[in-house]
């Protein structure tokens, strides 16, 4: 039989933008936008990808950086506030292994003239095939990326 494990860990990633709610937002709605910066963030080739963004909604696509490994993400909108919040979950696979099934929560909060983004996920990573530090930094890259859309500094300041 095979051992199998399972990890719990949560982590929460908090940034201020200069841009307003309504334009963070928008770089999660519009489709050309968040292929921008979300889905080729990494500049990883992308195998195959598709995207609905409303309650209910599905998302996924696979990518392999060297053309063999082949990572797998499947992702269900469960519930959206215009401009104040997504809440989805999502899997992630390697090779079809199943490595984490995870919610993930981006409140934007107006702030100022601007916007905090706070983002939260809650995470099973699955026979150590995946760990809360590899997915946190990964999220960070991805905020990284998510502020050159908007304009801004891809470092938190």
């Amino acid at each position: 039989m095979t051992q199998t494990s399972v990890e719990h860990a949560s982590f929460t990633i908090e940034r201020v933008f200069k841009a307003p709610p309504e334009r963070v937002f928008r770089a999660f709605a519009d489709s050309a936008a968040h292929d921008r910066w979300f889905v080729k963030a990494d500049n990883w080739p992308v195998a195959e990808y598709r995207r609905d963004f409303r309650v209910g909604g599905r998302e996924g696509g696979r990518f392999s950086q060297d053309g063999k490994t082949f990572y797998f993400n499947e992702t269900v909108y469960l519930d959206i506030v215009e401009n104040r919040r997504i809440i989805s979950a999502y899997t992630m696979a390697k090779d079809e292994r199943p490595i984490s099934a995870s919610i993930a929560t981006v409140e934007l909060v107006p702030e100022g003239s601007g916007t905090r983004i706070i983002f939260t996920e809650q995470a099973a990573f699955l026979d150590g095939l995946d760990q809360v530090d590899y997915r946190r930094r990964g999220w960070e890259q991805l905020i990284g990326a998510l502020a050159a859309e908007l304009g801004e500094k891809a470092e938190a300041a």
